[in-house]
């Protein structure tokens, strides 16, 4: 069976700089893949690049066996297959919680008004807003409004959803609750491609950690091969100091 989405051989650059260096994945469909690795080794822009937000210099994506980098791609019609989440929530501040919900289902996804508002009901009532339905991005939390911007995405019902370091801008106390809600999501089959410093939350919810070292996908495999007996002596030396900071 074709994976869901494969990435082969990608090569990205800003000017002079290559930030992404031969990158190779593919994630299969109710796979959740985590990114790991130092901020700058390339996590968000691989991920910004499986959305076409980024072109890519050499190499294929392919989603569902489409190649979906190059010319004559249809980014409207990608980025409703696959959603991307931002660390920064990215929310519209001027529109309240509903109508950032339901406003790319019917700008963009033919749905009526109608239908939007039932379904955006439904996921506030999934990640436990239902009840923040009028107020607006500046009335609520960092992590209500993380919450929001994800359901804002599942709206499409993508196939595939990338996080972006989405517990990044948290206060501690507020990461739990976003990750709560990734571990449901993942209980019930979405794919997922996530880049996280939560080291313990890769361990439990990944089914394969790709640690990425200067644009390299320098080792990958399952969480419990990762995390007990990382092969390389990067992986090594990056993990002892996660452990050090009390992040694993």
């Amino acid at each position: 069976m074709t994976a869901l989405v494969e990435i082969d051989d990608v090569h990205k650059r800003y000017d002079h700089e290559e930030v992404l260096k031969g990158v190779s994945i593919s994630v299969d469909r109710h796979q959740v893949v985590c990114l790991i690795g130092a901020s700058g080794s390339g996590k968000s822009t691989l991920l910004r690049c499986v959305n076409g937000l980024e072109t890519i210099e050499q190499g294929e994506i392919r989603f569902d066996g489409d190649v979906v980098s190059g010319p004559g791609v249809n980014y409207v019609r990608l980025r409703r297959r696959i959603g991307l989440v931002f660390q920064s929530y990215n929310l519209f501040p001027h529109m309240s919680v509903m109508r950032n919900v339901t406003i790319a289902p019917t700008k963009i996804g033919g749905a009526s008004r109608l239908e939007a508002e039932e379904r955006a009901r439904l996921l506030l009532r999934r990640v436990g807003l239902e009840e923040k339905a009028d107020a607006y991005p500046d009335q609520l939390s960092g992590g209500q409004q993380q919450r929001v911007a994800i359901a804002r995405a599942m709206a499409m019902e993508p196939a595939v959803l990338l996080l972006d370091e989405i517990t990044s801008a948290l206060d501690p106390e507020l990461v739990n609750d976003v990750l709560r809600l990734i571990r449901d999501l993942a209980d019930q089959g979405m794919t997922m491609i996530i880049a996280t410093h939560e080291m313990g939350f890769a361990r439990e919810v990944a089914n394969t950690v790709c640690f990425l070292d200067n644009g390299h996908i320098l080792e990958m495999g399952p969480p419990e091969q990762i995390f007990e007996s990382p092969r390389e002596k990067r992986t090594q030396a990056f993990l002892s100091s996660v452990f050090e900071a009390g992040r694993i």
